[in-house]
């Protein structure tokens, strides 16, 4: 099985190709190795870089390093998901204990920002949880409630208001949140790649295709070489299970979005010129959309359980009409063909929406499955497993460790099943809002 290096994602297309790419040629020995350069994977081998710069330290990933996950999402860095019926006291606790990680992961990327000075087209405008559904409002004030009771500034905005600030009259009833933060997720996971230590040895194009433990030593196998670690650190996320790395706490989602070419300067005003800004659905299974800072439309309204490694052009495209129609629910005033790009990504998910930060064995560690908040939360990860596996600990790592822990799914065919069913059931929940 390969992972092919697609060039239909708009985010990757606003880059410079990269050049010099290195791949696995030959065997070799590390002190340190670490599968998956995403977010995580890059934020762990920067950490150990800096830990350790004597020691020889191999990041390898299967496809272009940044251009998985990470440059695929939609560019939102959380500070709170939405949580209804957090009623209790014991509920409330669980979810503090989730947006402290998320604040531990904003001020995580926040300081990489300011120490390599990355243009990331970073907006603090915050985002809004918003609903066609005047139903929603209860949902949506049950949340406002727990916002309140934890300290997060917060409103509840309607149609009117909406229209001026989306340039949509799509939506009846909205949240919006302060804390959140707009960016190009691309732009960002580049930077990570161009700061990297010197002594990171960096593989790209190189699938791992299977690998076990002798002794005190991890040996990787990949198509056209071993490699020998004395520690290893698995950041692939939604490809974790694949991997056999806590096979029955994780699986992986497949997300299709497109994003339109910008608006031009009629097309603009014809919304009202609106700011940036970025919806997320009331319903699980509703449209994600952004406004972008040079005019883009992003739509992401898919979620499937589906090959992971890839998608063919007919079946993208199968997807691409259905983000057409949300884009002309909203926007009826825009052309038919104003799609520029679509794309599909892995999203790795748990079954309570916890995260995965462990270690395995002795020389053994993982963490992954962010359940859609991985750039803040997937450079922290990366740079405290860093630290948990130097046999270290930190302020951070005991936020993370105080978190609910994932629950155990059943195994396939009745996971798959399961998992089906319920997307099916969500999406027709959620029809309206695709």
């Amino acid at each position: 099985m390969t992972i092919i290096n697609d060039s239909s994602c708009s985010w990757i297309n606003d880059l410079s190709p990269r050049i010099n790419i290195n791949s696995i040629r030959r065997d070799e020995d590390c002190d340190w190795l670490v599968i998956g350069a995403g977010y995580t994977g890059l934020s762990a081998a920067r950490k150990l870089g800096q830990l350790y710069p004597k020691q020889k330290i191999s990041l390898v990933d299967a496809q272009l390093a940044g251009e998985g996950a990470s440059a695929r999402n939609s560019g939102y860095l959380v500070d709170t998901t939405l949580n209804d019926g957090f009623t209790s006291n014991k509920e409330l606790d669980n979810y503090k204990k989730k947006t402290d990680i998320y604040k531990l992961g904003i001020e995580t990327v926040k300081r990489f920002i300011k120490e390599y000075q990355v243009d990331c087209d970073w907006n603090e405008c915050g985002k809004y949880f918003a609903s066609s559904k005047n139903e929603d409002r209860k949902i949506l004030e049950n949340f406002s409630d727990t916002l309140s009771k934890l300290g997060f500034e917060h409103n509840l905005l309607f149609n009117e208001e909406l229209k001026t600030r989306l340039g949509t009259n799509f939506y009846n009833i909205a949240l919006h949140t302060k804390g959140g933060i707009l960016l190009h997720p691309g732009k960002l996971v580049r930077a990570m790649i161009d700061t990297l230590p010197k002594n990171i040895n960096l593989y790209e194009n190189s699938l791992l295709l299977n690998w076990k433990k002798a002794k005190d030593t991890v040996i990787c196998k990949f198509k056209n070489g071993l490699i020998k670690t004395k520690k290893i650190i698995f950041a692939t996320n939604g490809f974790l299970k694949s991997l056999g790395i806590k096979s029955n706490y994780n699986f992986p989602i497949t997300l299709t979005a497109s994003m339109t070419r910008s608006l031009s300067d009629e097309e603009f005003i014809s919304l009202g010129e609106p700011k940036e800004w970025g919806v997320l659905p009331v319903r699980p299974m509703g449209a994600t959309i952004r406004m972008t800072k040079d005019r883009r439309i992003l739509i992401r309204n898919t979620a499937e359980v589906y090959n992971p490694y890839q998608m063919s052009k007919s079946e993208l495209t199968k997807r691409s009409l259905k983000q057409k129609i949300g884009i002309k629910k909203r926007f009826p005033e825009l052309p038919d063909d104003i799609i520029q790009s679509s794309w599909s990504g892995i999203v790795s998910r748990t079954r309570n929406s916890s995260q995965i930060f462990e270690k395995i064995d002795d020389n053994i560690f993982v963490a992954g499955c962010y359940n859609g908040s991985g750039i803040g939360v997937g450079t922290l990860f990366g740079e405290q497993i860093a630290i948990k596996a130097s046999n270290e600990n930190s302020k951070e790592i005991e936020t993370i460790e105080a978190r609910n822990k994932p629950t155990w799914l059943p195994p396939d065919p009745f996971l798959g099943l399961g998992v089906k069913t319920r997307l099916i059931y969500e999406r027709i929940r959620a029809r309206s809002d695709i």
